[in-house]
């Protein structure tokens, strides 16, 4: 089975939709994690105005105190906030990126498997040896990739629960204070 020019140009201009495609859900990550930078900056600049209009009018060591613990404790939380924010925009951009390379992956991995499978049917006589091994070495091909997609989707979920039990714990530790001075 030989592939025309069309068919090639047709797995082309595919494959280049594909390329395209993936290059505008990362760049739709990126914008969304740079506008998510300039707010955080915009915050922390108005908060840093705030606080130095703050430490000016201190009349005293206990009240600077008092003030500095009022400005520390909210930063863990706010860290915590940032921090879940971005890993947010870093899971849905993996997530559509990974979808759309699964799929591609698996219309890449039926036409080989439909090209071998034409290709077998077509072996001459004599020839059985030769196309059982091309078949078994596809099939372990298939479950090697089913293994490594198996790897990273583990190593993916374990990296979230980290991220949340991280998270969980920065804001506990944050909120602590703050309850006890209640």
């Amino acid at each position: 089975m030989a592939l025309t020019p069309e068919q090639l140009t047709a797995a082309h201009k595919a494959n280049l939709e594909t390329l395209f495609g993936l290059t505008t859900k990362a760049f739709e990550g990126v914008e969304k994690i740079v506008e998510l930078n300039v707010a955080a900056s915009r915050a922390a600049l108005a908060e840093a105005a705030t606080h130095s209009q703050a430490l000016l009018n201190v009349k005293d060591a206990q009240e600077l105190l008092a003030l500095q613990t009022s400005f520390f404790q909210p930063l863990a939380e706010k860290t915590a906030a940032y921090n879940r924010h971005l890993y947010n925009i870093a899971t849905s951009t993996s997530t559509e990126v990974s979808k759309a390379l699964e799929a591609k992956a698996g219309e890449l991995q039926q036409g080989f498997n439909n090209l071998v499978e034409s290709t077998t049917k077509n072996a001459p006589a004599g020839s059985e040896t030769a196309v059982a091994v091309m078949k078994s070495a596809v099939s372990a091909a298939n479950n090697a990739f089913e293994g490594v997609q198996k790897a990273v989707k583990q190593a993916s979920d374990l990296a979230e629960a980290n991220l949340k039990a991280v998270t969980a714990t920065a804001t506990n530790a944050a909120q602590a204070p703050a309850s006890r001075k209640s």
